[in-house]
């Protein structure tokens, strides 16, 4: 069936401006108001989904409650009388996305990449401190308007009040894989942790023109989130302030308390990277960083055989280091160092972690909506590479 040309006697059907797996958003007319907005319209095919529907339904309830200048307003919501389809009207932004600006032009100025991301952090701390999660960010959902040249959140699809009870089943992943935070594509409950990984995301291939990992399938994601193994943009962008790189490297944190404690410690810590300087929350980080290293390296140590004469063998790694704040910093910013990503026998649980990560990854890539601005990797053979992690666990534990 068509769209409808009219929604709820008054929202005049334009043009389609973006379809996904769930919803359809077209530019509409408001003829009561007379003024541009956007409509997003439920998928026939989830219609008689009561679970979707109310979750449909409740993420305009919690967006409503949003309005902030970094956040794309919702107006009304309801089911169209006519055609029986569910509906939202939202702020219509007159601009491009993120995801467009990068297939225009591959990596966005520096500055300008700041800015973008600084007004999402601001978007964010405003949802968070409302008890709402966007668990969708990526660069399709930051809009940049044409006018003011100011970023907007959109598409609190599958936002979720905190404080309400839990819609989504454990492993039922929305949104693209290659944002997914680590807890997420478990199938954990994402809280606002979850946005700064999906944020650090967009920060990196914003500032690079990649993303942080490549891969060539779920599962080699999967182990690569895992292992914090994430080059320094500097490698792929010469001449990024090293603060600035920390400030993003941090985002990544396989571990959420390992991240940024708040969108706004973010914003503060990338507006002091730009001009070089570090914030008391990054150098924060490293310190507890360096800490989870040197214990890391203790699990490891005793994992180890006993060579001869009862001597240990040991492998020295060099601890990860330190962030920032608007506030120079009288300490110089360092880069936080590489992890190995070796495969201790006291780690064999994280692999089995992995594989569920997987699994979830999987799921994530077939339910995805919308573009990116990345290319998907091919659909992958997930049952074979779940057998060959089993395999690999199952030929360690022999050792």
């Amino acid at each position: 069936m068509s769209a409808p040309e009219t929604v709820a006697g008054r929202y005049r059907i334009d043009s389609r401006l973006g379809a996904g797996g769930m919803s359809t958003v077209f530019r509409a007319l408001d003829t009561v108001l007379e003024r541009a907005v956007a409509v997003k319209l439920l998928a026939e095919h989830l219609a008689d989904d009561d679970a979707f529907v109310a979750r449909f339904r409740r993420e305009a309830l919690a967006a409503a409650r949003l309005q902030h200048p970094n956040i794309v307003q919702v107006f009304d919501s309801g089911r169209d009388a006519d055609s029986g389809r569910h509906y939202i009207v939202m702020e219509y932004v007159d601009g491009a996305s993120c995801a467009d600006l990068l297939r225009e032009r591959h990596m966005l100025e520096i500055e300008e990449a700041v800015n973008v991301l600084v007004d999402a952090c601001r978007g964010l701390d405003y949802a968070h401190r409302g008890g709402v999660v966007h668990r969708d960010v990526k660069p399709g959902n930051l809009l940049v308007a044409a006018e003011t040249g100011a970023t907007k959140l959109a598409d609190f699809g599958i936002a979720k009040a905190a404080e309400q009870s839990r819609i989504t089943q454990v492993g039922s992943i929305l949104g693209t894989a290659a944002y997914l935070s680590p807890e997420q594509a478990r199938g954990d409950e994402a809280g606002p942790p979850a946005d700064i990984y999906s944020l650090g995301v967009v920060a990196y291939q914003l500032l690079s023109g990649r993303l942080p990992h490549e891969y060539g399938s779920i599962s080699e994601l999967a182990l690569k989130q895992q292992s914090q193994h994430v080059e320094p943009i500097s490698i792929h962008r010469p001449g990024l302030p090293p603060a600035l790189d920390d400030a993003v490297l941090h985002c990544l944190a396989p571990d959420p308390q390992a991240r940024y404690a708040s969108a706004a410690e973010l914003g503060e810590a990338l507006r002091a990277g730009l001009h070089g300087h570090a914030t008391e929350a990054t150098q924060g980080l490293d310190s507890m960083e360096r800490t989870r290293a040197l214990a890391w390296d203790s699990e490891a140590t005793q994992a180890l055989p006993a060579t001869g004469g009862g001597a240990t063998g040991t492998q020295v790694h060099a601890p990860a280091e330190p962030w920032t704040d608007d506030r120079p910093s009288a300490r110089p910013s360092r880069r936080p160092r590489e992890r190995s990503g070796g495969f201790p026998l006291g780690r064999l649980a994280a692999t089995v972690a992995s594989i569920v990560i997987a699994a979830a990854l999987a799921l994530a890539f077939v339910s995805s909506s919308g573009g990116s601005g990345a290319e998907a990797p091919r659909e992958p053979d997930v049952d074979g590479q779940v057998q060959g992690l089993r395999e690999l666990i199952e030929r360690n534990s022999a050792r």
